[in-house]
């Protein structure tokens, strides 16, 4: 009697496999989304794994790979795409996941965001470029009470004084009758320390925002994990905008 071939071995479970309290959608219901791991989320969006590998043993695997979330979001589509199991579509939506996180901490709470000091800039946009593979350069747009107006992308891929025209850093704020401006780069190699380049920037900058009666507040560089604002280093800045501080005088 010839023997049945041998089943490849299976390295995991389907999720259906799993008893009820352990599967993530069961688990989510009765916790909440804040009472599931990383990977547990991850398995959710992805809803379903391999032949012999369920979505949560394939979340497991790409977060162990990578050193956890940070590293799995700032890995690029051919590092996703090396994974074992994870093909276009899981990839896709693992980029998708990430970006609208994001977007949601630069833009919560709508409405009421307020600069008080360079951190209340950095907590918002240190997420959204602090990982970046090239430079963007951004402007927040400020009234008179601080409140943010706006806060525009004007320049990507290379943010030197050299290129950089001056005027397009104000375009949006005169449109808007902004008081101030603050400017925000990022520096894709993780290190936030200004350049002479950032420097001089600021120094164009200082003086343009004078003669359009709009205050620079500050300037600050974003690393990978870290920020400098060029105001606590020392650099001089407008403290309100000059035509406000012209009316106080």
């Amino acid at each position: 009697m010839i023997d049945p071939p041998i089943a490849p071995a299976r390295t995991g479970h389907a999720i259906r496999e799993l008893p009820a309290a352990e599967r993530p959608r069961e688990r989510l219901a009765q916790r909440g989304p804040g009472g599931l791991t990383a990977a547990e989320l991850i398995a959710l969006l992805w809803g379903s794994g391999t032949r012999g590998r369920s979505a949560l043993d394939l979340a497991t695997d790409a977060l162990a790979s990578h050193d956890g979330l940070t590293g799995l979001a700032r890995a690029d589509d051919l590092e996703l795409a090396a994974l074992p199991g994870i093909g276009a579509a899981k990839c896709a939506q693992l980029q998708a996941a990430f970006e609208l996180g994001r977007r949601l901490m630069a833009d919560w709470p709508a409405g009421r965001w307020s600069i008080r000091g360079p951190h209340d800039v950095a907590d918002r946009l240190i997420l959204q470029m602090g990982r970046l593979e090239r430079e963007e350069l951004r402007v927040v747009i400020l009234d008179t009470k601080n409140h943010v107006l706006r806060v525009t992308t004007v320049y990507q891929g290379n943010v030197s004084s050299s290129l950089v025209r001056v005027g397009e850093l104000y375009r949006d704020a005169v449109r808007l009758n902004a008081a101030a401006i603050i400017l925000v780069h990022n520096h894709p190699s993780g290190d936030p320390t200004p350049s002479p380049d950032d420097l001089h920037l600021t120094a164009e900058a200082l003086a343009a925002g004078r003669l359009l009666d709009i205050g620079l507040l500050d300037h600050l560089v974003i690393g990978h994990d870290a920020y400098v604002s060029l105001r606590d280093r020392g650099v001089s800045f407008d403290r309100v905008a000059p035509a406000l501080r012209a009316a106080g005088s």
